[in-house]
């Protein structure tokens, strides 16, 4: 690997910490005072898209993948809300991944590429997996947010909820909608610990 090459890779590991630090700007437009960063986000979707997919029978581990990498994008774009998104015409996210991964090793550029290319085409059960994972994500966010005493997200969960399409997301929504976000510490403070 060519010394140029290394300082590309290092570059775009520190590129991808960007997403640590911006915030997710859709809940700053409604008012939630410290939301969650595009990290944050990424992290809880990649967890459910692995779920999503065994519920599904697909690979968990190339769902959970996929979704790692689906907003990478913005630390070029940044996350732009909603309705920012109908004056702007952004770049194809797999464009705007390619030049992200220019000058990287092969084997790592086409990887990167590889990964949004499919989860953009939704071809695969595991990319639809995946694109579930990213709604359903921000609909737990959002009824999270809702329970913390935020009585602006219900928009939110309505058009994550109207995007899922397979029946495990569907399923997943309509539980979180009935069940109180810190139920499971309640119920883990009365087991029995492990032995």
């Amino acid at each position: 690997m060519a010394d140029e090459q290394v300082t590309r890779a290092v570059d775009f590991l520190y590129e991808v910490g960007l997403m640590k630090r911006y915030k997710r700007t859709g809940w700053l437009v409604a008012g939630v005072p410290d939301p969650e960063s595009i990290a944050d986000h990424s992290h809880r979707t990649a967890v459910t898209a692995a779920v999503i997919a065994a519920l599904e029978g697909a690979d968990p581990e190339r769902a959970a993948f996929l979704a790692l990498f689906h907003d990478t994008q913005e630390t070029r774009l940044t996350d732009i809300p909603y309705v920012g998104k109908r004056y702007l015409k952004a770049a194809p996210n797999t464009e705007v991944t390619a030049n992200q991964v220019e000058g990287l090793p092969e084997v790592v550029a086409a990887m990167v590429n590889d990964a949004v290319g499919e989860y953009e085409a939704t071809e695969s059960i595991e990319a639809r997996c995946a694109k579930d994972a990213d709604k359903l994500e921000c609909l737990v966010q959002a009824v999270e947010y809702q329970k913390q005493g935020n009585s602006h997200t219900q928009a939110w969960i309505d058009t994550s909820l109207a995007s899922l399409r397979t029946a495990s997301a569907k399923r997943l929504a309509e539980e979180a909608l009935t069940r109180d976000p810190l139920a499971w510490v309640h119920q883990a403070r009365t087991q029995k610990p492990p032995l």
